[in-house]
């Protein structure tokens, strides 16, 4: 069960693709729109919403504002929340053997876990949601100085979250937990939290692990899942584009983003700048302007593990599984974050000598060229993105990693006896 767009949805159909393959049957719970991606992994389909409704949040201006953009996205979760629990519940009803394995945003599995038992994981694909006194993230719309120790500024965004977050949405969530005879939730960033198993989509040397992470966390690895994304492989003219010329700069600003012209239109005047060609993804129209100039193009979507190999750099909003594809192509990266957690990834990135940062405001052509021939020109810059993309190529498929933990997930609860009892039974 995944709430969020493709970087979040993706590595949940990956990874019921290979548990698919093992053996087991698997349903994917995702917003409507991705039906058709999980179909084509073979998986059964549960919609939660309809496309309407989540086009309704994603076409939504404020779901990129850096402090309120978790806003629509949150309404989104908490209106699925009690018919994905009940959901849960009647199928366990039936006998029918559940583990779930859910996003932070998937309420309606962690409200069904306490009340129906059912084993479950929370699988977070970015280090932003989780919560540490000696490495905070860094929370979109709250620069904090690097230089303030790290408990203060754990301090503050513990603040920002009780003051912005906990009141718009623990009150319906905790409406709902009284009407399902549940106590009330203090804190929702550690309620989300699954307190069976966590499994961390990120490697230690992006994200170091820290003492006081949940000991029930797992730290596994990125999930490269493009190939079950719209498009699974590049497009004829794609190919005919890359092999005539330079390797491009590949700009592009998240799958879900509306508002994305003032970006583009800096990409162009990049490009001008620089004499470089560019490859712009964009998968709705009225983005771009046209006509583009020769060494210029523009489509929808295009596989990232299969592009960025090919690619000079990359200039894009810093979302995580965008990230990750950069740095197994070994290339620089230029983040102009939004919301979320770009700001957190960036700053990984820059701390890591993999890429640097420009504020929306701040992405203007002169300095993003400027700041784009160093990165290209930097050997510290080449050295780090080379020790990404090894690291990245001998790294165990945390795919197969996530599976393995979540059959012993199922192997515990039978166990321990919260398995339905017919499948208790058959078992013996």
């Amino acid at each position: 069960m995944a709430i969020g767009t493709h970087g979040d949805v993706l590595p949940f159909i990956a990874l019921g693709h290979r548990l698919l393959a093992r053996g087991h049957g698997v349903t994917l719970a995702a917003p409507a729109p991705f039906e058709a991606m999980a179909r084509r992994a073979g998986l059964f389909f549960q919609p939660l919403g309809t496309a309407a409704d989540y086009e309704a949040v994603i076409g939504q201006p404020e779901l990129w504002h850096p402090r309120w953009g978790f806003r629509p996205m949150f309404d989104f979760a908490m209106g699925v929340a009690e018919t994905t629990c009940l959901w849960l519940g009647a199928t366990r009803a039936r006998g029918v053997e559940q583990i779930v394995v859910a996003s932070p945003l998937a309420w309606g599995a962690r409200l069904a876990q306490e009340l129906y038992d059912i084993p479950s994981a929370t699988l977070h694909v970015m280090p932003f949601l989780i919560e540490s006194r000696s490495d905070p993230p860094g929370l979109p719309g709250l620069p904090l100085p690097r230089i303030l120790p790290a408990s203060w500024r754990a301090w503050l965004n513990q603040g920002a979250d009780k003051m912005a977050v906990g009141p718009f949405t623990l009150p319906p969530l905790n409406a709902l937990r009284q009407r399902l005879g549940l106590d009330p939730v203090i804190r929702l960033r550690h309620w989300w939290n699954s307190p069976t198993r966590m499994l961390l989509m990120f490697p230690d040397w992006y994200a170091a692990p820290q003492a006081d992470w949940p000991a029930q966390a797992v730290q596994l690895g990125f999930p490269l899942v493009d190939r079950f994304g719209d498009v699974p492989a590049m497009a004829p003219e794609l190919e005919a584009f890359l092999a005539a010329g330079d390797a491009p700069l590949v700009f592009t600003y998240g799958s879900a983003m509306r508002q994305g012209a003032p970006f583009f239109a800096t990409a162009l005047a990049i490009c001008r700048r620089t004499g470089r060609r560019a490859v712009l993804l964009a998968p709705q129209d009225g983005q771009i302007p046209k006509p583009l100039p020769p060494g210029i193009i523009q489509l929808p979507y295009a596989p990232l593990s299969a592009l960025l190999p090919r690619s000079a750099a990359l200039i894009h909003h810093g979302g995580v599984g965008t990230v990750a594809q950069a740095l197994a192509a070994g290339i620089p990266q230029l983040v102009v974050p939004v919301a979320f957690d770009h700001f957190d990834e960036g700053r990984r990135l820059k701390d890591r000598t993999l890429g640097a940062t420009l504020s929306r405001r701040a992405f203007r052509p002169a300095r993003a060229a400027r700041i784009l021939g160093r990165l290209l020109n930097d050997p510290a810059v080449a050295h780090a993105c080379a020790q990404a993309k090894a690291r990245m190529a001998k790294s165990p498929d945390p795919i197969i990693a996530a599976c393995d933990r979540v059959e012993e997930l199922a192997f515990l609860a039978v166990e321990r006896g919260s398995a339905p009892k017919a499948t208790r039974a058959s078992r013996r």
